[in-house]
């Protein structure tokens, strides 16, 4: 199921242009260890507004049910979110308020402040590709872990499933951004 579930995030991101697209999740102990990678040709203030977009996640992002910024002192944001994630055939409804610590232009670290996962800490990183200005490496690490009666083992796929989903979701709007904002120059 996780190499299909890598598979169709390839196929999918490479649709709609993104490059070197890639997603591994480990289970480490008790948590589930994530790393995602894609190259994107869009604008870094394109890039950077789509990750920070907190009251319009839910819109794009597959799972995401609801988020709303709740509190913003300078680069620190709280956010509290809601939404659901898929592990085989049953739903794990997700509630919880994250801090966002947004560091311009290259990191936005994010930790679980309270909610139903045991743990929540990550960060997203924007890497300018060597000799361009419009080509980057957006990358998310971190860790997660769920607050259910099942076993890690058995929930980690379906798990691995929806970040690749919410990962897919976060580039293509992206992409969706870039091609809107080419546009209307072109007018």
């Amino acid at each position: 199921m996780a190499v299909a579930a890598a598979a169709a995030l390839t196929l999918a991101c490479e649709a709609h242009g993104a490059q070197d697209v890639g997603l591994d999740a480990q289970l480490r102990g008790h948590v589930l260890a994530v790393s995602a990678h894609a190259t994107i040709r869009a604008p870094l203030p394109v890039i950077w507004h789509t990750l920070t977009d907190y009251d319009h996640l839910a819109e794009f992002i597959p799972g995401m049910k609801a988020s709303r910024v709740l509190q913003r002192q300078g680069g620190s944001v709280t956010v509290e979110q809601t939404g659901e994630a898929k592990f085989l055939i049953f739903y794990y409804p997700i509630a919880v308020i994250v801090q966002s610590d947004e560091r311009y232009p290259a990191t936005i670290g994010v930790r679980l402040l309270s909610g139903n996962l045991r743990q929540l800490t990550g960060a997203y990183r924007i890497e300018n590709v060597p000799g361009t200005h419009d080509q980057f490496v957006l990358r998310w690490e971190g860790i997660i872990e769920p607050d259910i009666a099942l076993p890690l083992s058995i929930a980690a796929p379906g798990l691995r499933e929806s970040l690749a989903d919410q990962f897919d979701g976060m580039v293509e709007e992206i992409e969706r951004r870039r091609i809107l904002q080419a546009n209307s120059r072109a007018e």
